[in-house]
């Protein structure tokens, strides 16, 4: 039988969140659906993610099957990065935090990107 990984319990919200929910994953996430798909790219995200935490995300992202990495070059080592079909999944996801943040947060953007870019891609 195989071994279950370690859960604090078998809540579908509580297993997802243990994927997602630190401050940064989804917002790689994000970063992918809006078009990025370098380190540099989302390192210039508007939020200032310290290149250790992002290396370390996607590393995690990676590991849980949310994300794919391609190297493009070897001397130096750099890479792409692609949501899998279990990434895509997490559209709706992550529409619905926009539409509530721009509803409920005060001071966010209160229109979707230019030509609704997130929704599009999503």
């Amino acid at each position: 039988m195989a071994k279950r990984p370690d859960r604090r319990s078998d809540c579908p919200v509580a297993c997802t969140l243990d994927v997602l929910g630190d401050k940064w994953s989804l917002l790689v996430v994000r970063d992918i659906f809006e078009g990025k798909k370098r380190f540099g790219e989302f390192h210039n995200s508007r939020e200032g993610i310290p290149t250790n935490i992002l290396a370390d995300r996607l590393k995690r992202l990676v590991q849980a099957g949310i994300v794919t990495k391609r190297l493009y070059s070897e001397k130096p080592p750099r890479a792409e990065y692609a949501l899998t079909e279990k990434g895509m999944d997490l559209r709706d996801v992550v529409l619905v935090m926009f539409k509530w943040g721009r509803k409920h947060v005060p001071g966010t953007r209160r229109q979707l990107p230019p030509q609704e870019a997130l929704p599009s891609r999503l």
